[in-house]
Formats: structure tokens, sequence, C-alpha cells
């Protein structure tokens, strides 16, 4: 149940896939030399490994426990957690201007990918801590902002999002949870919340819950929601810690994977909370935490995959069974074609679904919002659904082995299918896709994404050749795949709102297949022209996907013409049975 970070591909993604000189243009980032990337990824690999890896099968196997108020972590989760404290691995992404490294969010999406892998149920814990504190940031007073940041920042205090209540879900329009004005610039919170991840525990000295609630007077629907900083102990005048809140989680819920996450039923009787931006304005902050959630969902997705697929590697390695055609009796699985074909389809998918990951944090980076939101929903949705797609095929490598709890295969595949449930549903991402993103600006965003990627097709045709390396095909799938993309979108925006909604996940999920292929078709160009060694095997992955991969999408489109007609067809009242 080891784990080898992967280094090397996550730096050759950075190296080509990003385009840091333009990101070092700006004055919001700190410069980040190859060096200093090295240094980083080099850095994170070795955390990764040595430190949170060996953790994950503890927590898996022995689940935080409720100590009648107090969460009590997994074995080992503690002392890990501190490691990741001291390191201070909590800070690379933040903002130099409140402490931060100051580092481009594509750093960020590569360390922790590493973090994520080695253990994906603590990993969650710096990543809502992290999406917190861009919340407070944006969004708070400057005395919140000075009380909590440092040791938020630090890591020393982790964050939570209490959004979900049992009639409050993916629709946090009838949230109940209520605020009653103290009339001294705090307010009385008190309601239940549920599936709230890492809400309670005891690796970090305090826990600074974001909370939505409503006040007495305000509008129904969500446009009565306000956002509120309620932390678990109370912060004295000198910064030391007073008494606790009144709040406290009374059950943790029994998942089927990330057993070492404590996902905690919270209760808040009073408790004290401080607004945070406008009154009835809840979402509209909150959404600045989940959208930087949501994007490392997706990484979190390549990630379990990458841990997974590992695992499948160094098993069809090890595991004789048959005699591969040409070899000799005795050898590994590894050389049956079929096994083959399950081991690259599963690196290639990962490959690409990493490159969207990297696209979204770079859009980020040079402030490109437009393209940001356009990518961000493709970002996790695909991210997560390859996430269980390679998990799953992960156990099938193992065979009946995959499938009994001691090769570590069964839990990745459990820990993998939360991801495309939480942080709003992979359904509700091809909604936000089609509706937010793309019918919205008329599909201006996305054109200009087609037109990007299309440019680069010169550019890989220019690359085909060097080295002895051929990307004809990854060219010519470029081209098919994007007029495929563009055929599409038309479609979409012509559409009535139900045939949208009906194909918006077949819509997403073709997008996701053009633009990860086309992505990773550039950045081996890109490495080609600079003469990096490690192209010739990227391009190998590049060739697959644009075989094997990218064609589905004109499967896809089939469904696209097809409208929500096949969806709704089949009369209701014989879904049950005919």
């Amino acid at each position: 149940m080891s784990f080898t970070p992967p280094v090397n591909a996550i730096g050759y993604l950075l190296r080509h896939g990003v385009d840091f000189d333009s990101i070092g243009q700006s004055d919001v980032f700190e410069e980040t030399s190859p060096e200093l990337l090295d240094a980083i990824l080099s850095g994170a690999g070795d955390f990764a490994r040595d430190v949170l890896a060996p953790t994950n099968w503890d927590g898996d196997q022995s689940p935080a426990t409720l100590d009648g108020i107090d969460v009590i972590a997994s074995p080992g989760f503690k002392q890990a957690y501190h490691q990741f404290v001291e390191g201070a691995w909590q800070t690379v992404a933040m903002p130099s201007e409140i402490g931060g490294m100051g580092l481009p969010g594509a750093v960020s999406v590569a360390t922790n990918e590493m973090l994520y892998a080695a253990n994906m149920a603590l990993g969650l814990c710096p990543m809502l801590t992290s999406s917190a504190v861009k919340a407070i940031d944006a969004h708070a007073t400057d005395a919140l902002k000075s009380t909590y940041l440092p040791k938020m920042l630090a890591g020393e205090w982790t964050g939570a999002m209490c959004l979900t209540e049992p009639q409050a879900g993916s629709d946090l329009g009838p949230v109940r949870t209520k605020a009653i004005d103290n009339g001294d610039g705090t307010y009385a919170i008190t309601g239940q919340k549920i599936y709230i991840t890492w809400g309670d525990h005891d690796c970090a000295d305090n826990i600074i819950h974001l909370v939505l609630a409503r006040l007495p007077d305000s509008p129904e629907g969500s446009r009565g929601i306000s956002l509120f900083l309620s932390p678990k102990y109370h912060v004295n005048d000198d910064g030391s810690l007073g008494d606790r809140n009144n709040f406290k989680p009374i059950g943790l819920e029994h998942k089927l994977g990330i057993h070492g996450s404590p996902t905690c039923v919270m209760e808040f009787m009073n408790a004290t909370g401080y607004l945070v931006g406008e009154v009835n304005r809840g979402l509209s902050c909150m959404f600045t935490m989940m959208n930087e959630a949501r994007l490392f969902v997706g990484v979190q997705g390549v990630a379990i995959g990458e841990r997974a697929y590992q695992a499948a590697l160094d098993y069809a390695q090890e595991r004789v069974q048959g005699i591969p055609p040409g070899q000799e009796p005795g050898a590994a699985i590894i050389d049956h074609p079929d096994v083959r074909r399950m081991l690259i389809d599963m690196k290639a998918k990962l490959m690409g679904a990493r490159t969207i990951c990297f696209a979204t944090a770079e859009a980020s980076d040079l402030g490109n919002h437009a393209r940001e939101g356009l990518l961000t929903p493709i970002a996790k949705a695909y991210g997560s659904d390859t996430g269980v797609d390679v998990s799953s095929i992960a156990v099938q490598v193992h065979g009946g082995m995959g499938f009994v709890e001691e090769t570590g295969a069964a839990q990745h595949y459990r820990d993998s299918r939360i991801a495309p449930i939480y942080e709003g549903t992979n359904g509700i991402q091809a909604m936000d896709l089609i509706g937010r993103k793309l019918r919205r600006d008329g599909g201006e965003a996305m054109r200009e994404l087609i037109t990007d990627l299309r440019a680069s097709i010169d550019l890989v045709t220019s690359a085909s050749g060097q080295g002895g390396v051929d990307l004809s095909v990854c060219a010519a799938a470029m081209e098919r795949g994007l007029e495929t993309m563009t055929t599409a979108t038309d479609i979409v925006l012509n559409a009535s709102e139900v045939d949208a909604l009906g194909v918006a996940t077949p819509y997403l999920e073709l997008c996701a297949k053009v633009i990860s292929g086309s992505l990773l078709a550039r950045t081996v160009a890109r490495g080609l022209h600079s003469e990096d060694n490690q192209s010739a095997a990227m391009a190998s992955l590049a060739r697959y996907h644009a075989l094997r991969i990218m064609p589905t999408a004109d499967g896809l489109l089939d469904a696209i013409r097809a409208g929500a007609d096949p969806v709704f067809d089949f009369p209701r009242d014989q879904l049950a049975d005919l």
C-alpha cells in the first residue's frame, strides 16, 4: 500500500502546460523559478510519501470517534497534521499580503494532488481551511481577518463549511438555521447542520466554522441567507483562546469511504457568530469558498485515481496468471494485452483530467475569470468521475483480490465515490455549465476556449516528427473533436431549457474529453519544442487519448442531438416495472 508521488508527470505538466511566464507578469504572484518549483514538488512528494501515506490505511480501518462532545481523529492523524503545519504547506498558494507564499494556484494543485493521494481523508481538512481563508479574506471585516486569518493561514486553526441541513442539501433555499442579532456586533445562531466535514477534531486548537443562517426578517429562499463566522473557541483580545462556543458535534456519519474524515452532525444552540459580508448575501460569499473547493475536489478525483492506478500497476507486475502472448511461463499479468489496455487507459484518463485541473488554476492565476468559471464545473465533474472510473478499473486489475480489503484497492474505490457527490453533485456541475456558464453569455467564453485550442493545432502539427515522435493522430483528433464540441455547443445554445438540461451531463463529458485531449497534445508539443526528454513517453499517452478517448465524443454528440426526449419518453408510472 505504498505510494510514490508522480513528481515527473506533474512536473512535466507544470513545465509545459502552465504559462508561468504570463502568470509571472502579474504583480499578484511571487516569482516561480524552475528551481523553486522543483524544490516544492520534491518536498511535497517526500512529505506525502513518508508522513501522510502511512496513515491512510489506519484512517480507513480506525475511523474518527466521538467522545462526549469531542471528536478524536484516527490514529496518527494528529501527528501527521502537526508536521503539515510545521512544513507550512497550508501557505503555498495563499496571498503574500496575508502571510502566504504567494505562489500561483497551479502550484497548489500540484502539491495538493500528492497530499490527497497519500491520504484523501486527512487532506480534506486543509482543503476546507484554504477555502475558508479565501472566503474570509474576500468578504469579512478587517477585524475578523486580523483575528482569524493568521492562525488559519498557518494551519494552527482549521476551517469548516456548514451549509447542509436535513431538508436543505443541494438546494439551500430551505435553510432553517436561525441567526438573531445580539445588538453588540454578534449574532446568536441556532440550528442543526449535517454532513460537516472535519466539523470537529483534535488535530488543531480551534475550528472556524462558516455557517449559513437566516435572520428573522429575511426573505424566503436563497435570497434570505446570510453567512456567519462561528469559532469552536472564542478568541480573547490578546489572541488567546477563551471559552468554548455553544455548538457541538452530536453524531458522526458511518460512511462508505473516507472513514478517517470525521463527518459531523453539528448542533448550534445560541452559538456566537459574526456576520461575514452583507446581510442576505451569504450564498454569494459562500461561493467564494465553494468554487475553490470544487476545483480541488476534481484534484481529489485525480489523486485517488493515481493512488489506485499505482496499486494496480504494482499488482500487475507481480501477479502471475496464465501465459501472456509471446511470453514464457511465469510472466506477470502486465503482459496480457487486456491488462495492459486497462493500465494505459487509467494513466491516459488521469493525465487528461490533470490537464483540466491545471488549466482551471491557470485561468484563475491569469485573472481570466470567465474561463475559470467555465472550466471549474468541468474540472470538478470530470476529475471526480475519472477518479471513480480509474479506481473501479484498478479493482478489476486486481481481480478477486481487489474485492477484498487487504490489498487496499477496495478502499480507493470506496474513497473515490464521494467526490462526484459533495461540493455540488456532478449533475449540478453539468447544470451549472449549461445554465450559468454557457447560455448566460451566449457561449462567448466557450467559443474563446475552442478558438484558443484550435490555434494550438498548428503547434502540435509542427512538433510532430521532432525526435522521431509522431503527433499527427493528435492533431487530427483535435481538429475533429473541436468541431464536434462546436456543434454540440450550438445545439445546446439553441435548445429548450428541458432539452439543454436533459443533455447537460453528456455535454460536460464531451467537452471534458475534447479539452483534456487537446490540452495534453498541446503540452506534449511544447515539451518537444523544448527538447524535454520525457516528451516521448508523454506523447504515447497523448496518442492513446487521441485514439481511444477523444473519439467517444462523437457518440455523445448523438445523445446531445436527441435532446431530452429519450429521457422522458418512458412513462413515469412504469419506471418501477413494465
